[in-house]
């Protein structure tokens, strides 16, 4: 924060002030609110549970019948106590557990012993209040509870006695009455739709809320319509929040047909746009490409989630609203990150890799960026925001972002926004030679610091056998400076990737798990090959290589390379840099 200019300290002083502001007057309102006494014409029952559309393991039941909690990496053995009642071992732990996303797991062992053990824990929770826990007032937190016990409502309410179906009712009452007043001061992003989208199953789902539906309605049709982009991204640019936004969105469509409420026409168009982006993202194996916070993809849900499309639209190669472009010939797919940081306030989990991108062949994933782990992310996020965890450029070992740095207004604010970043990205899209797709793209995320802007271009080939890139290093003024010129060229390979640089120093060998051969090939600059991390494995994180270009722009502005599978395309004899043709 020490080099932040005037502007920047300008926006992130309004960005915290309105933050603030929002927070209190929901906290003022949401606490008095939650204490009113159960009024008249108050929900006495429920009259549908939707769907839960997550995995269910019927095997975790018996973990949790036991005392034993293991959320986000964490376990905790609760013996005798109420979980609510012990030291939450992390946040993530923490939010989990008073989400209640869990009752899923009892409702699938469906017992006797499983009704009632869910029964004793909801009630332990309404007793102690979330033991007065800051994380379970959290409006995306108290969201998410509210659409778990709706959702599960057969399985805690099944053989219960009159009085503590009355007990369950007041204190989902309170916490909808709650959240109405409250959800706009959520956090910008997937928690503030989420809250929105609690609020609406609270309305549709629990009787006497006839008269909340409407307006429930239309402030969840304008926050889709904000955050739901025109080409079907999220305002967030991370491609996981299509998969949480559409896990309860689609049953939520659900509940307005059995309820013969007619859904509102931006919920069903948003749902239209994500659907087709969801495949946008995916490459030959069926996992997400890694940007912007990005982690191991669900591939249980996103299966799920998929059986719902029905017109199977055509995803878009050019994602210009989200900043993303996407390459595909053969069996071959590239996916590059184009865009500007998010709007501040929904910047949170965005990442520094701008102009990365990720390249893959049939099954084979090949070039990568680091993402993030499924648990335990505190402890890696801020490496793997950088952009030295990307596959792209980054010059002087500095971020093309800058983020938040002062721990007090990064708790306050529960996440490090990113305050400063590329502000002009251009991207062109054209046909070259023999039916080649060309992306020409660049970005200035360098140009305050150093006065250097970053361009790259890609092409691949017809059939998708060749990846050329080139990357230039362009001075604002006459010259970069020669004390601050310094570059690397990072390709992060995927850990089933094996690698061996040949024995010029100007490529590598790559070989798929399907034994196919890729080769790299830098031409005149030579490779180095360095151990990297892989955050994103289904198991945690995992080691990799990743391949790495150094340079001093000042000599060298301009770094030619290529992918190329071996099979299909021959190096028997690598160029020169003057024989390669330039892209840019």
């Amino acid at each position: 924060m020490s080099r932040a200019s005037v502007a920047e300290r300008t926006r992130l002083s309004v960005f915290l002030a309105r933050g603030l502001a929002r927070k209190l007057l929901g906290r003022l309102t949401g606490f008095s609110l939650a204490r009113l006494p159960f009024l008249p014409g108050a929900p006495d029952r429920l009259v549908i549970a939707p769907q839960d559309l997550r995995t269910a393991d019927a095997t975790r039941a018996s973990e949790i019948y036991a005392g034993r909690f293991s959320f986000g990496g964490k376990v905790v053995v609760c013996d005798a106590r109420s979980p609510f009642d012990v030291k939450a071992p992390s946040e993530d732990w923490a939010v989990a557990l008073h989400g209640f996303s869990w009752l899923r797991h009892l409702r699938a062992a469906d017992s006797g012993i499983t009704r009632a053990n869910a029964r004793a824990l909801v009630d332990e929770w309404i007793t102690l209040q979330g033991s007065g826990s800051g994380v379970a007032k959290r409006p995306e937190v108290m969201a998410r509870r509210i659409i778990s016990w709706i959702s599960q409502a057969p399985l805690v309410l099944d053989d219960s006695d009159v009085r503590f179906y009355r007990r369950f009712l007041r204190s989902l009452t309170r916490q909808v009455r709650q959240l109405r007043h409250t959800a706009a001061g959520a956090r910008d992003g997937v928690p503030r739709l989420l809250s929105m989208i609690a609020v609406m199953y609270a309305s549709l789902c629990m009787a006497n809320q006839a008269k909340h539906i409407k307006t429930a309605a239309k402030r969840l049709s304008d926050e889709l319509e904000r955050q739901v982009l025109p080409d079907g991204g999220h305002l967030s640019r991370n491609p996981g929040a299509l998969i949480e936004i559409l896990v309860d969105l689609l049953p939520l469509r659900q509940v307005f047909t059995s309820r013969n409420v007619p859904p509102p026409a931006p919920l069903m168009h948003a749902i239209d746009r994500m659907m087709p982006m969801l495949r946008f993202f995916r490459h030959g194996d069926g996992n997400f490409a890694l940007f912007n916070g990005m982690g191991p993809t669900r591939s249980d849900i996103l299966s799920t989630i998929l059986a719902y499309d029905d017109a199977r639209g055509t995803p878009v190669a050019n994602a210009a609203h989200s900043g993303y472009q996407r390459l595909e010939a053969g069996n071959t797919v590239v996916i590059m990150d184009t865009g500007q940081p998010p709007p501040m306030p929904a910047s949170q989990e965005a990442h520094a890799g701008c102009l990365s991108f990720e390249l893959s062949a049939k099954f084979n994933r090949i070039v990568v960026n680091c993402g993030l782990p499924a648990s335990g992310r505190d402890s890696w996020r801020q490496v793997a925001r950088a952009t030295s965890a990307h596959s792209t450029a980054a010059f002087n070992d500095v971020s093309s972002c800058r983020f938040i740095e002062s721990g007090p207004i990064r708790r306050l604010l529960q996440g490090a926004p990113i305050i400063t970043g590329p502000r002009n990205v251009e991207t062109a899209r054209e046909e070259g030679e023999e039916g080649a797709q060309v992306l020409r793209t660049s970005h200035d995320g360098y140009a305050e610091n150093f006065g250097v802007i970053h361009r790259r271009a890609l092409m691949l080939s017809a059939d998708g056998s060749r990846l050329d890139g080139e990357d230039v290093f362009n001075p604002l003024n006459d010259e970069i400076s020669a004390n601050h010129d310094q570059f690397a060229l990072r390709f992060h390979l995927h850990p089933s990737v094996k690698a061996n640089r040949l024995q010029d120093s100007h490529g590598a060998m790559l070989m798929l798990p399907n034994r196919e051969v890729w080769t790299f090939s830098a031409y005149e600059d030579r490779i180095e090959i360095e151990e990297s991390v892989y955050l994103a494995g289904n198991d945690g994180p995992r080691r990799t290589l990743q391949v790495v270009v150094y340079g001093r722009a000042r000599k060298v502005p301009r770094v030619q390379w290529t992918f190329s599978m071996v099979a299909a395309s021959p190096l028997p004899a690598r160029r020169g840099r003057g024989e390669e043709p330039k892209l840019l």
